[in-house]
């Protein structure tokens, strides 16, 4: 009974490791003309999203179905938008500074993580079609 069960979580945890080491390849990708969006989906992207990246982020990340984030372990700034279900911003939170909460609005559907100081934040949302 213990040797089935440590096998158990074993397996469980195989297969979060091993979406965890392949989550950039587990998404959706939306091309603007201003910048390219990711769509992230699954548990391993969405756990992971930009956290622990080094260099300067130059694309947006989809959050779908999401009220908050975390920016815990970025190394850098992002700015934040919430839109409802037909895209329509509802909020846009500047210069999120790491290891900070964001808390969405209610009616939010989808948050958005872009790179800091994003210039045309309205034409990017409003091209990402789904």
């Amino acid at each position: 009974m213990c040797q089935a069960l440590s096998l158990c979580i074993y397996i469980f945890l195989f297969n979060i490791i091993t979406n965890l080491a392949s989550y950039p390849y587990l998404c959706y990708i939306i091309n603007g003309d201003d910048m390219e969006i990711k769509i992230y989906n699954t548990f391993s992207n969405r756990l992971i999203g930009l956290m622990f990246i080094k260099n300067k982020i130059n694309y947006g990340v989809c959050f779908p179905k999401c009220k908050s984030i975390h920016t815990f372990f970025m190394r850098q700034n992002i700015d934040v938008v919430a839109t409802d279900k037909n895209n329509q911003i509802i909020k846009i939170y500047k210069n999120v500074k790491p290891y900070h909460f964001v808390f969405a609005p209610n009616n939010t559907y989808y948050i958005y993580e872009l790179p800091y100081n994003t210039s045309n934040i309205e034409k990017i949302i409003k091209e990402t079609q789904f």
